[in-house]
């Protein structure tokens, strides 16, 4: 019976045949590439597919969330058709008008950035606030009391900073300032300013926890759900800030 002589793996003929490839400088650029192109597809379909990371910039979440605070936005449950509640935080593209008029750029590196999340390409800023109107609810907000939904005061003792300091009652009340300093009235066409807010089909009423210091749904307006990133689930990372004691205990 014959029988082939071990080689160990190499590919190499013991009597004599063909010798080890050599990988020159364009196998080793191919490789490169190769290696490169699926790294950023593996890290598009798990961003887009199941989850991504995001930080906290402001003080909007206080004192759900602080500034710095690190957490996962997680996407199955939107894929899986996952029904919006009321009280989910949600990461968001905010409307066009909060941005001044800009919508998100189409470029090839900002889109590349909005797909990966890699630090050293161009990025789109996002929002992160709770939802509190769901389609169809009758919205108002009393100053020093709280929202109301179709007539009735939410119960928002468990998270919300203080009470709002002032009025929502018809969608002509709905403003105030932009990230850009300007003044905006999404709503301040005559015949809309005195109709009651009713959340829209396809949108939600989004708030910050920290309602006087929030830049939300109470300045722009209703969000398109079309531009929901995903929903805040897991926080992962918060540095801790040492105590600061009295000087002479320094000294």
């Amino acid at each position: 019976m014959e029988t082939k002589e071990a080689t160990g793996g190499l590919g190499v003929n013991p009597q004599g045949g063909d010798k080890p490839k050599k990988f020159g400088v364009k196998g080793f650029v191919r490789e490169v590439v190769e290696l490169v192109v699926v790294t950023l597809v593996l890290l598009i379909f798990i961003r887009w597919a199941f989850a991504e990371a995001r930080y906290i910039p402001s003080s909007s979440m206080e004192p759900t969330l602080q500034i710095n605070d690190r957490l996962l936005v997680e996407k199955v449950s939107g894929h899986l058709g996952k029904k919006i509640e009321r009280g989910d935080i949600l990461v968001f593209y905010p409307p066009p008008i909060e941005m001044g008029g800009h919508d998100l750029n189409n470029d090839p590196l900002t889109v590349l950035g909005r797909w990966t999340g890699l630090p050293f390409l161009p990025y789109e800023p996002a929002f992160i606030k709770r939802v509190i109107g769901l389609p169809g609810d009758h919205l108002r907000i009393q100053a020093g009391q709280g929202v109301f939904i179709n007539g009735q005061m939410l119960d928002e003792s468990g998270y919300i900073k203080e009470p709002p300091n002032y009025n929502l009652n018809v969608m002509g009340e709905i403003g105030g300032r932009a990230t850009d300093s300007s003044v905006i009235r999404p709503y301040g066409d005559p015949e809309k300013m005195n109709e009651p807010i009713i959340v829209p089909a396809g949108s939600l009423f989004m708030m910050g926890d920290n309602r006087n210091n929030s830049e939300d749904s109470h300045v722009w307006g209703f969000l398109d759900e079309k531009r929901i990133v995903g929903r805040a689930c897991l926080l992962f990372w918060r540095r801790l800030t040492p105590p600061k004691y009295q000087q002479i205990l320094d000294e």
